[in-house]
């Protein structure tokens, strides 16, 4: 399918079965309030030590009724890679496991990117640098408190800080670069683990790097490019109707699935290109 086409249907995608879509705002709803609860709970349990219990029980549920949705987010883009017009309904069993898989393919695509990063931030000695200038800082500040009238800025500290900024832009420039390279990577291993249902599959980054090869590059980043910019001009112009009238926030828990389902069925869209 061609990038206008891949859009359109996506973008039409979700509104074939309102009642599916309903399903997933009120389980949205419902893990979104264990969330809040169980964490407000667990906090008062620093008061009440018998809430520690309940909060973390409350936290746990909508963990587990959020691999549901995830695991269903799977099946949508499995429609597109299956060319299927119909909404999948919801199967919540094999939606509970394909949701954990995802929880594992997510954890293990930020891993990589976060260890390298810490690799970077170790060899330019990030934390090194800022304990330097930590204890210089305090040491200043006891000459500040003994009431020296001078206080100056050792050479150790300017240098520690010139440093810093080095170190800081080489390894936020590579986190940066890292975390978008690993983004459209785990975006295919979602695919892969929809298409096989295979997490080995889906953890397989060589494949997944292949995939975006057999794609294409140009087009791989063009339809994500697409879903980002379509996805934040209808937010900003639901943002638009709240500020003018906040009864309009309302939309929000409809308008935000509704597009997550989109970004989905476009990924498995794309993937069908070579499934």
């Amino acid at each position: 399918m061609d990038v206008i086409e891949i859009i359109k249907d996506a973008f039409v995608f979700p509104s074939k079965d309102i009642k599916i879509l309903v399903i997933y705002v009120l389980l949205s709803v419902l893990a979104g309030a264990f969330s809040f609860i169980g964490t407000f709970v667990y906090i008062l349990g620093v008061i009440i030590p018998e809430c520690f219990m309940w909060g973390g029980m409350a936290v746990i549920v909508s963990m587990l009724i959020g691999w549901i949705l995830s695991g269903y987010l799977i099946s949508v883009i499995k429609s597109g890679i299956e060319l299927d017009d119909k909404v999948p309904g919801f199967e919540w069993w094999d939606n509970f496991i394909t949701g954990f898989n995802n929880f594992i393919v997510t954890i293990v695509y930020f891993i990589i990117p976060a260890f390298i990063v810490a690799v970077v931030g170790y060899i330019t000695n990030v934390f090194g640098n800022f304990m330097i200038i930590a204890r210089e800082i305090i040491s200043l500040a006891q000459n500040v408190y003994m009431g020296h009238s001078t206080v100056l800025v050792s050479d150790a500290m300017a240098h520690a800080f010139a440093n810093l900024v080095v170190s800081l832009a080489v390894t936020f420039t590579v986190a940066i670069v890292l975390f978008v390279i690993f983004s459209f990577l785990q975006t295919m291993a979602q695919a892969r683990l929809a298409n096989t249902g295979s997490l080995s599959e889906a953890l397989n980054v060589f494949e997944a790097v292949k995939d975006i090869a057999r794609i294409g590059v140009s087009k791989v980043i063009i339809i994500v490019l697409l879903i980002i910019v379509i996805v934040a001009v209808v937010e900003m112009i639901l943002s638009t109707f709240i500020s003018f009238s906040p009864v309009l926030s309302i939309l929000s828990i409809i308008v935000t699935p509704y597009m997550t389902f989109f970004a989905q069925r476009a990924v498995g869209l794309l993937y069908s290109d070579i499934a």
